[in-house]
Order: structure tokens, then C-alpha cells, then sequence
């Protein structure tokens, strides 16, 4: 037995709860992970609130670092020891230890601890399809990214500037505008003082963006709209605010 937590009901954070679970008989392509460190993500939220709906009871959580203590029969590109992440499904981070299939596994370099895998990954991956499949950036664009010193924003804003592009990036208080200006803004607003259509309009003199990437959802999703040049891309990939309307 070990201790996790899980979920057998959507709702706010008292639905979460630690208990003891009985890892099931690992599969020939799957490894048993003692988890060294565990990576919170928005993602969980949306699972544990029931935004994005997972087959009940649950555990919860997609990201962690740890060692491997045992691996099935077909298991070859790992052995017992290696140190691996991991930042997709099946859930079930959130636990001392997990049952995991190797294909989805990567094995941590030895300058990387624990604590910095276990956080990059899922951030990381979706920086990646942001900038080169969602809407492929161009050197000396500008984008704008919402949320920019969020756990995404300032990866992905610091990619985006090594990329050439002129980043602008939304932030809602002022004590984080030090934060995105840090991680590779350019251009920071405060959404929550000022409009920024009307300032990635001055900014841009007038000609809008090509892209704007947004993850806060409601509170953005339209006047991300205006920010656009005519065929730009708008591209919304979460909730954080909560649920856009119908467009």
C-alpha cells in the first residue's frame, strides 16, 4: 500500500483526498516509479473541479520526477534505478509511488534535479506546440501571450524571445510584471488597470498581432480577439478564468 491522493467526486480542493491505494500488478510495459518530487499544474484543477471530466474515482496529477524500483517484462530502454519524468496521463501523480507505462517516460540528465524535472515537462511540451504547431512563430514578430509570468508564460516567453520574436506579455498585478519582464518580455501590461487591445494597438502602431496565445479563458478571450491583424491566429488553450463563451 502506499499514500495518495485521489478523487471520487468533482468540486473544490476538500474533494481531494489522501488515502491508501494498492498499486496494481505492473503491466510487461510498464515501470513502478517511487516519485521524488510532484508537479502542480492548472491542468489539475481543471480535473478536480470536473472542467475537463475524468472517469471517477481518480487519482489526479500528470507530472512527477522519481526512480524506478521495478520494470515489466518488455521494458528495455529503463532499468530499476534510472531516474525519470513523466507529464501526461494516465493521472495519478499525486502519490508516493505510481505504476507508469515507459513509452511516455523520459530519463532526467544528471544536472537536472528532481524538483526542476518535475516541474518543466508539462510546461515545457506545451511551450513547444504553442510556438511551432499551434501557430508557428516568425523571427521579429510580435506575439502576446496572456498570463505571461505563469508557470507557461515564462517558459515560453523566454523561448519566444531566443526565437527573434518582440514578446508581449499580460500580467494581472503589478508585482508580476517584474517577473515577465525577467522571463523575456518585451512589452508588459497590467490587464487588470489598462485595456491591452488599445496597447499592443499603440504598440504595434496600429497593426496588429499575428498570434495571441491565450490560457485565462473568459476574462481574455474577447478582447484577445481585437489584439488580431486580419487572418491572425487565435489561439486559446485553457480556462484559468473560466469557460469561454460559445464562438
Amino acid at each position: 500500500m502506499v499514500k495518495a491522493i485521489k478523487i471520487t467526486e468533482t468540486g473544490k480542493a476538500n474533494v481531494m483526498k489522501f488515502v491508501d491505494v494498492e498499486l496494481k500488478k505492473l503491466a510487461p510495459n510498464e515501470v513502478l516509479i517511487k516519485n521524488k518530487a510532484i508537479g502542480l499544474n492548472y491542468i489539475d484543477v481543471y480535473h478536480r473541479s470536473g472542467t475537463y471530466p475524468l472517469p471517477l474515482p481518480t487519482g489526479i496529477g500528470l507530472e512527477a520526477a522519481g526512480v524506478i524500483e521495478e520494470t515489466g517484462s518488455d521494458v528495455k530502454e529503463f532499468k530499476v534505478g534510472d531516474r525519470v519524468a513523466h507529464a501526461a496521463a494516465p493521472p495519478g501523480s499525486y502519490s508516493e509511488k505510481q505504476v507508469y507505462p515507459q513509452e511516455k517516460l523520459v530519463k532526467i540528465p544528471d544536472y537536472i534535479t528532481d524538483e526542476i524535472a518535475s516541474c518543466i515537462m508539462l510546461k515545457g511540451i506545451t511551450s513547444e506546440y504553442l510556438l511551432h504547431r499551434a501557430y508557428a512563430v516568425k523571427k521579429g514578430e510580435f506575439i502576446l501571450f496572456h498570463a505571461a509570468a505563469g508557470g507557461v508564460g515564462q517558459v515560453l516567453c523566454q523561448w519566444a524571445k531566443s526565437l527573434g520574436c518582440k514578446v508581449i506579455g499580460t500580467v494581472g498585478s503589478d508585482e508580476k510584471v517584474a517577473i515577465a519582464k525577467e522571463n523575456g518580455c518585451d512589452f508588459v501590461i497590467n490587464y487588470s488597470k489598462e485595456s491591452f487591445s488599445q496597447k499592443v494597438k499603440e504598440i504595434t502602431d496600429g497593426k496588429m498581432l499575428k498570434v495571441v496565445y491565450d490560457g485565462v479563458g473568459a476574462k481574455t478571450f474577447e478582447e484577445s480577439l481585437d489584439c488580431l491583424a486580419i487572418r491572425g491566429t487565435m489561439v486559446s488553450f485553457g480556462n484559468a478564468s473560466g469557460l469561454i463563451d460559445k464562438v
